[in-house]
């Protein structure tokens, strides 16, 4: 079974709403908590949208090889996916949605070749995106800069994908990521 549903997109591309909108829409569907050390955002809470730790900690887990995929994003914070998420997900054989960078799938993606779906969502436009990161009014001009200049490389990573799929209408992206998960799993997935 393929149930490690990977969605990979640039910054501000909507790939959270993306991820609630599917789990809303497909209960069986359960989210990997990544962890990280960057500060806790407005309704944000421990232990559900992130498991939020110190560097100190972070680095621990990096040394005992716990993580299937990490990385220092911007060069301030750290990111990963403990690799027992995965396992457990595996052995249990339910889905698993992990929201990851561009890097980071390529890492689960090389990892757990037989396991995973990856899929990449764009923007409609670098303007749309642009837009998005400026009305979310969670980062400064310099970050998202920052992120823009990013873009560029994670574009490049576009075709290394499994899927794409664009994220102009939340409801079309939600259901062409269903049907593809439901594809790659032929009579074994069948939603909720």
């Amino acid at each position: 079974m393929k149930n490690l549903v990977i969605i990979s997109a640039p910054s501000g591309s909507g790939k959270t709403t993306l991820c609630r909108a599917l789990q809303a829409k497909d209960s069986s569907i359960q989210f990997s908590l990544s962890s990280t050390t960057r500060d806790q955002r407005n309704g944000e809470a421990d232990g559900v949208d992130y498991r939020f730790m110190s560097d100190d900690e972070f680095k621990t887990g990096i040394s005992n090889g716990e993580y299937a995929e990490w990385e220092q994003i911007h060069g301030d914070y750290y990111y990963g996916t403990p690799k027992s998420n995965l396992q457990d997900a595996i052995d249990q054989q339910r889905l698993l949605l992990l929201e990851l960078d561009v890097k980071g799938a390529m890492s689960v993606k090389k990892l757990y070749p037989n396991q995973t779906i990856s899929i990449f969502v764009e923007p409609p436009s670098l303007e749309d995106l642009k837009v998005r990161l400026q009305q979310r009014g969670t980062d400064s001009e310099a970050r998202i800069a920052k992120r823009l200049e990013r873009l560029e490389s994670e574009l490049a990573y576009k075709d290394h994908f499994d899927h794409h799929v664009i994220n102009d209408n939340l409801d079309h992206a939600v259901n062409d990521i269903l049907n593809i998960i439901q594809h790659e799993n032929e009579g074994v997935y069948h939603g909720t």
